[in-house]
């Protein structure tokens, strides 16, 4: 089955949710994502029937405004962007530039569309002052407008009327979370977790953030964690605390693109924990015999 995917995002988990979705739980109240990105992980569990509810929310609040449009007025952004698309042909690289300025003065959801399909990898980068700075990619003109809509229109049937959208801090998310709820959690990584790396539009901290996750355990809510992973011997970011008592996975996730372009084979392999009940709430073998399983061979959880 297809899953849209209007918003290009590097790091979506978009080809991982296949190896996500299997470890939630039957029956879940509302999906939260408290750093959502491209809501990769939302959507596919959408498509799928996973969960019926949604709460999609990131700091980056541009990019919620985009995804209400996205689920709320599909064919007015969609008509936006093939406006965009098409008045740049002959005049690609100057248009792009016209752009990101006119975005980051006005924040419009449109121009951020266009930016993502159009800048290099789809590697949103910001600058000290918080502004879009990434340049474009001036092989390709970006995603064809008709494929665009497709997908946007896919989405909005999925999530509309389904999900509530915020930016705001994450930790307010977390603590509206409940037991009969699944938190799925990809954050700024370890190691640029710090304000000011381009690559995110605000980090956490990670003390901070590894006392959330122990407010979680405390009230009993399940979650799932991508946090830290490695490319071929270089590890990002430590293996997180015992006390948490998640279980650990490694999801191989294909060549980086780092090692594609230098002509390098490191594979890259992400880290995916789960919370200790949301393990329980599977009742399928002793918890000892699933983290076996998850370690060693994450595939038998594939669809």
């Amino acid at each position: 089955m297809k899953v849209p995917h209007p918003i290009p995002y590097q790091g979506s988990k978009r080809n991982l949710a296949k190896y996500i979705l299997p470890f939630f739980p039957p029956e879940i109240g509302t999906l939260f994502e408290p750093f959502s990105g491209s809501a990769a992980i939302s959507i596919a569990a959408a498509v799928y029937g996973k969960a019926s509810r949604f709460h999609l929310n990131d700091v980056n609040q541009p990019l919620i405004a985009l995804f209400n449009e996205i689920i709320y007025h599909p064919n007015e952004i969609a008509a936006q962007y093939e406006i965009l698309w098409s008045e740049q042909q002959g005049n690609e690289r100057k248009y792009y530039d016209i752009v990101r300025d006119n975005f980051n003065e006005t924040q419009r959801p449109d121009y951020l569309l266009y930016l993502l399909a159009r800048c290099v990898k789809a590697s949103v980068r910001y600058n000290a002052n918080g502004d879009f700075n990434q340049s474009p990619d001036n092989r390709r003109l970006g995603r064809n407008p008709q494929q665009m809509k497709a997908d946007i229109l896919a989405v909005s049937g999925l999530l509309r009327n389904k999900t509530t959208l915020t930016s705001t801090d994450y930790k307010e998310i977390l603590a509206i979370a409940t037991p009969k709820d699944l938190v799925y959690m990809d954050p700024p990584y370890q190691g640029v977790c710090a304000t000011g790396d381009p690559r995110y539009f605000s980090g956490i901290d990670f003390d901070e953030f590894m006392q959330e996750l122990k407010k979680l355990n405390e009230r009993d809510v399940p979650f799932i964690l991508s946090y830290d992973g490695r490319t071929g011997k270089k590890s990002y970011g430590e293996i997180l605390p015992d006390e948490l008592a998640m279980y650990r996975l490694e999801i191989e996730a294909g060549r980086s693109t780092q090692a594609t372009l230098l002509g390098r084979d490191d594979v890259t392999f992400e880290s995916v924990y789960l919370s200790r009940n949301l393990v329980k709430k599977w009742r399928l073998a002793p918890l000892e015999m699933i983290a076996d399983h998850l370690i060693r061979q994450p595939a038998l959880f594939e669809f």
